[in-house]
């Protein structure tokens, strides 16, 4: 933990940051605003808007569709292979497909219909909704009886990982986490989870969606069966961008894409009537990629890439002990708690604090103050750092003026009621 943090101790931090140069590579439209919500959406890269520029006025404008074969049709496997330097696979497992949703769906039937003769899938009360509606949907249109495992958390922050390991048994077919959670930033240990669940004969899927790009991940060492992950989070990739898939390299011949479409039809311009599945893993491609929102992810992966995750990581634990000493000395006495592990080995890049107000202050910060976090049900403030572009001293700003929000009940000028979009 830092010394009483002050303003004087965050630019020092910042006028020793390796990594500080980065910031000035993506646009900043507004210098004064503090964004804390790149856990759900990353800035722009600069590079992504020429490249945007580019491709719609002369890759499209002028190529038109001679462009397929001047690289477009190779972007989902060429940013899928840079992908997988940032998350320890090889460049043939993994490829740019569809949303990270879709992507699930077709990853969990296939890993169902891989394993027949087992009836249970396991996952916890920490994994993103969305991932349990996946779930949810593919038991009913199993050919066999299917029961979901939601093993729950003892605290909301931490997983339950003794009663996790505990429930996998020889009846689990498979056994599916977000490897970073998405309200607390639990990290969990890819490598005891898989382990477990191989001596049990299961499989095991991973959702990387906060951890690509944000912590160190490596599917090979851990011998990950399958993941899937988003990219427009921390790696820059632009609103609803594509995700991607991994599949290890030695299951892709054997688990068999249940949305088979003409992308991942080995012979796709033969235009056969009966789908003959490409080799390796293209045939988990579907439909037609969208090449505007696709390019756009190659430029923050890039950036990724050149910082390292070393360095990223390294940064990304000291802003967030950071951020755990300013909540202490200033945010604790106001009755903030922390929803997120203490532990920096068990968490990924973001905070969250939890507030009985924490809805209302989320708005004041947004109308009045000038930082950008974001909410989630029922009082959890969730404060995204991006290594690339945060700074110490927007921290610190940040959470000043939080404590300025509490202080002079600036929260108590606005509703209860929530937004669409928190």
């Amino acid at each position: 933990m830092f010394a009483t943090p002050t303003a004087e101790a965050a630019q020092e931090l910042d006028a020793r940051d390796n990594l500080a140069a980065f910031r000035q590579r993506f646009v900043i439209a507004e210098p004064d605003l503090i964004y804390l919500d790149g856990n759900s959406l990353g800035r722009l890269p600069q590079a992504t808007a020429v490249l945007l520029d580019d491709l719609v006025r002369r890759q499209w404008g002028q190529r038109l569709i001679r462009g397929w074969n001047e690289g477009w049709i190779d972007l989902s496997a060429r940013i899928g292979g840079k992908i997988a330097h940032l998350i320890g696979a090889q460049p043939d497992e993994v490829i740019v497909a569809d949303s990270t949703s879709v992507n699930l769906f077709k990853l969990v039937v296939a890993a169902l219909r891989a394993n027949p003769k087992r009836h249970k899938l396991i996952t916890d009360d920490l994994n993103f909704p969305s991932d349990l509606y996946i779930l949810q949907g593919a038991t009913k249109l199993a050919e066999r009886p299917l029961r979901l495992h939601i093993v729950s958390s003892p605290d909301g922050v931490h997983a339950p990982m003794e009663e996790l390991l505990a429930a996998i048994d020889d009846d689990t077919a498979l056994v599916t986490l977000s490897h970073t959670t998405f309200k607390s930033g639990y990290l969990y240990d890819m490598t005891a989870v898989t382990q477990q669940a191989h001596r049990a004969g299961a499989l095991v899927l991973w959702d990387l969606s906060h951890s690509v790009g944000a912590v160190p991940v490596e599917l090979g060492k851990a011998n990950v069966d399958l993941a899937v992950g988003c990219t427009y989070k921390h790696l820059h990739g632009g609103p609803g961008a594509p995700a991607f898939l991994y599949v290890r390299r030695d299951l892709q011949e054997k688990l068999a894409n249940p949305i088979s479409g003409w992308m991942g039809q080995q012979r796709m311009f033969d235009f056969g009537l009966e789908y003959d599945p490409a080799p390796g893993l293209r045939h988990f491609l579907t439909g037609t990629p969208p090449i505007l929102s696709l390019a756009a992810i190659e430029p923050g992966v890039d950036l990724v890439l050149e910082a390292g995750m070393s360095a990223v990581r390294a940064k990304s634990v000291q802003q967030t002990e950071f951020l755990i000493t300013l909540w202490q000395e200033l945010l604790a006495p106001l009755g903030f708690h922390l929803n997120s592990p203490p532990n920096p080995e068990r968490r990924g890049a973001h905070i969250s604090l939890g507030h009985a107000e924490g809805w209302r202050i989320n708005q004041a910060l947004i109308q009045e103050m000038n930082v950008i976090p974001d909410f989630r049900y029922p009082d959890n403030l969730r404060l995204g750092l991006a290594p690339l572009y945060t700074s110490f001293a927007e921290i610190w700003t940040a959470v000043a003026r939080l404590h300025a929000v509490i202080a002079e009940k600036r929260y108590e000028a606005y509703s209860v009621a929530r937004q669409a979009v928190t």
